[in-house]
């Protein structure tokens, strides 16, 4: 599935193995885009894991080798540095200002689910599918990972308190951690009420003390992550009543992405297989209150969006000829900006490369294998129960017509002649 970030002067487009970054400035007096080539990183280019540790695991097995798709990556607080991860065990770093260039190529222990800076940007957190968090050096880009915590389940997200005080994890079995990043085996709280794995986690400088979170219960909710209570509860569920449901995709429309707005006044939500954007405002109540807003109806499938430091809102979605759609808030509502010289500039870009998105096209949920599998055994268990109770009715109609039920003794002895007699009676 491809995803987009943006930051500073660059917007970063991530599609299989390969990342896109398209400068975006424009200059004040010519009202045209910057022109600069877009860096363009293909994993399956990357440096090479060292042969004496190839294909090896933590046991000393073999381990297949991955497909270089980029499992997540993200901007540092002030967009100089990015990382990604990929399904090789790449952890590459890159320095994006004056111009991208590739610093670093460390290897993680297990393929990443989430990657995330500290605001220092001294530390990029990893989370892993088996529930570790690993911390590598920006200072020495050199230095192996350092373990910081586990979970005993698959970790999804991964986020940093704006004083880089706490490190917040979530997992596949609904819980959010709150630790502290000095010391992660101190737990300051949990936040707790999701019924389904929590798929995503967004906090924003803003508004420090407040926590978003997402799950495969369709719902997003709001916490006061410091003490764990949870201010706020929205089923997206709801406003999907109307539309048609394509059975059980409609129940079961995971949250994928949310994205808070540099000024924290909006927040957008964007559903697993629903053609639409759901916006909020994010009020500055004492308690906080998250208020649905408008509703951007798309006819592609939507990939990612992402705020710019501008406040305008872009969204990825799985089309060759509109690859990318921007929005800006004005009026008070939404509008797209469709003649912007930068979208343009970006347009131009992305179609050039589309051939790059063609391991996204049409993949499947990312998120199917890790809902909770129910089983239903209430039919067998009618069954069962019918079988019985014709049984006991045959055995009570025997029973009036003058016919004794065979005893189980009986039947043991039928048995037994069956297989060649009675047994020997044996003397002492």
């Amino acid at each position: 599935m491809a995803s987009l970030a943006a930051h500073g002067e660059n917007l970063a487009v991530c599609c299989g193995k390969n990342l896109i970054a398209i400068h975006n400035k424009q200059d004040r007096f010519v009202l045209t885009t910057l022109s600069r080539e877009p860096f363009v990183f293909d994993c399956s280019k990357a440096e090479q894991k060292p042969k004496e540790s190839d294909n090896k695991s933590e046991d000393g097995g073999s381990e297949e080798k991955g497909s270089d798709r980029i499992l997540a990556f993200a901007f540092s607080t002030s967009g100089s540095l990015l990382a990604l991860t990929d399904d090789n065990k790449r952890l590459v770093l890159f320095r994006t200002h004056p111009s991208w260039e590739c610093v670093s190529t460390r290897w993680v222990v297990r393929r990443c689910t989430s990657l995330q800076f500290t605001w220092a940007e001294d530390q990029v957190l990893v989370a892993d599918k088996s529930g570790d968090v690993y911390s590598f050096s920006v200072s020495e880009p050199e230095k192996p990972g350092e373990l910081k915590l586990g979970h005993l389940s698959m970790l999804l997200g991964v986020a940093v308190s704006p004083d880089d005080r706490y490190v917040i994890t979530a997992d596949r079995d609904e819980k959010i951690r709150v630790s502290l990043l000095s010391l992660p085996h101190n737990i300051q709280s949990f936040c707790l009420g999701h019924c389904e794995f929590v798929s995503c986690l967004s906090i924003t400088l803003a508004h420090p003390q407040w926590l978003l979170s997402g799950s495969g219960d369709g719902t997003v909710k709001l916490w006061e992550y410091e003490s764990g209570r949870r201010l706020q509860s929205l089923d997206l569920k709801e406003p999907r009543a109307s539309q048609p449901s394509d059975g059980d995709t409609d129940k079961r429309a995971a949250v994928s992405r949310i994205a808070v707005s540099p000024d924290g006044r909006h927040v957008a939500v964007l559903c697993e297989s629903v053609l639409a954007v759901q916006l909020f405002r994010l009020e500055k109540a004492p308690e906080g209150q998250l208020t649905p807003g408008e509703r951007l109806a798309l006819s592609h499938c939507v990939w990612d969006l992402t705020f710019d430091p501008s406040g305008r809102l872009w969204v990825l979605q799985e089309s060759k000829e509109t690859p990318i759609i921007l929005y800006s808030y004005t009026q008070d509502c939404w509008k797209c900006c469709a003649e912007d010289p930068g979208l343009k500039r970006v347009l131009e870009v992305l179609r050039s490369h589309w051939d790059r998105f063609q391991d996204s096209v049409g993949v499947e949920s990312c998120f199917k294998h890790l809902y909770k599998v129910n089983f239903d055994n209430m039919a067998t268990y009618l069954q069962r129960k019918q079988e019985r109770i014709q049984k006991l009715q045959q055995k009570k109609a025997k029973k009036r017509a003058g016919q004794p039920p065979q005893s189980n003794g009986a039947s043991k002895k039928k048995k037994a002649k069956k297989r060649g007699g009675a047994r020997p009676v044996v003397s002492s």
